[in-house]
């Protein structure tokens, strides 16, 4: 790898930015809002709690709440981690059979509050979100205004690169270093918790290659013979099957190509996606034994994600608002990649 941060070894679908920002100068900067694609039941053995925090970490708000509850943290569902550095909201589950509710106003934890709760009949699972919405602010922006509201509706009606963001990674990306030596056998005997992220850590950045090639091939948002197709809003996944609509389809959004997420077996891309996915495969032979000595399955990922309800607003001549949806596992730092040079910001 470069000596550079890895993610700017990473192509860019419409040229490196020109445009400097600074995002995360405070928390509220960074506003995220957690999505679910069911309505809660009002009644059952768990008792949802809609959870703000303000620069905490996820995990430790978790066993916060479950002291507050009165369970172990096992007994707490999060769908998903969210950022430190931000405000965020998000359910938390705790099982509570046969117990009254506690109530939120006796949680007494700094940056943290329980803002409603809701019982249910089943727990908050990991991965049971359908999306988060953002609303974040760009300060200290220098930018060429008409340049950069061209390139926001470009975002906004073509989509961005799925790339996985450096909080995949660890601090200073050091879980791709982690997962070469676990994968070596250097490391003994590791944490359930840190052996995983080192996993993913290792076949997320193979799969960031991967879209990075089809960006600079220009074929990311375009399919290739052997293409596997992921359904917008679904992670239903088929192979390329010849039918001759397959790439409107994608130029209309309907469907996405994706890259690999390896695992044990053949890939199950063809023809030209798979030479393409294999080259880069190929680079990495210490974590593709490993991975594939691991068992996991086969797995995809959309090489496009197109933000929704996307729109912007300048609060004044140097701070930018900006506020979109994604899906679950897609990074609001990957859009803003596209817009800004934050490496850059003074």
């Amino acid at each position: 790898m470069s000596t550079l941060s890895p993610l700017q070894t990473l192509d860019y679908a419409y040229g490196k930015p020109e445009a400097t920002a600074t995002l995360k100068a405070d928390p509220s900067d960074f506003d995220v809002t957690e999505q679910i694609a069911y309505q809660l039941s009002g009644a059952g053995e768990h008792l949802w709690c809609w959870v703000e925090k303000v620069g905490q970490n996820t995990d430790w708000v978790a066993k916060q709440i479950a002291k507050w509850a009165g369970i172990a943290p096992r007994e707490v569902g999060v769908a998903g981690k969210k950022d430190r550095q931000a405000i965020t909201r998000q359910w938390m589950s705790c099982h509570l059979p046969g117990r009254a509710d506690p109530s939120p106003e006796t949680l007494d934890v700094a940056g943290v509050r329980i803002l409603k709760t809701i019982r249910h009949h089943r727990k908050l699972q990991t991965g049971g979100l359908s999306g988060n919405r953002f609303q974040l602010t760009l300060r200290d922006v220098s930018a060429d205004v008409a340049v950069l509201d061209a390139r926001l509706q470009t975002l906004r009606d073509n989509g961005v690169p799925n790339y996985f963001g450096e909080q995949r990674f660890g601090q200073a990306f050091q879980n791709l270093q982690k997962a070469t030596a676990l994968f070596e056998g250097q490391i003994k005997s590791p944490k359930r918790h840190q052996k995983s992220l080192y996993i993913s850590a290792a076949r997320s950045w193979i799969f960031n290659e991967i879209l990075s090639q089809r960006v600079d091939q220009a074929t990311w948002d375009r399919a290739i013979d052997g293409d596997v197709f992921q359904l917008e809003a679904s992670q239903k996944w088929f192979v390329d099957d010849g039918d001759v609509q397959l790439a409107q389809r994608v130029l209309d959004g309907d469907l996405h190509p994706t890259g690999a997420l390896i695992g044990r077996g053949q890939l199950p891309s063809q023809l030209e996606a798979l030479q393409l996915e294999q080259t880069i495969i190929d680079q990495h032979p210490i974590w593709q034994a490993g991975l594939e000595k691991l068992g996991l399955k086969q797995e995809r990922r959309a090489l496009r994600v197109l933000p929704k309800k996307m729109n912007w607003a300048w609060v004044d001549s140097e701070t930018l608002s900006i506020g979109f949806e994604l899906p679950a596992g897609s990074y609001a730092t990957m859009v803003i990649r596209e817009l800004f040079d934050l490496s850059q910001a003074t």
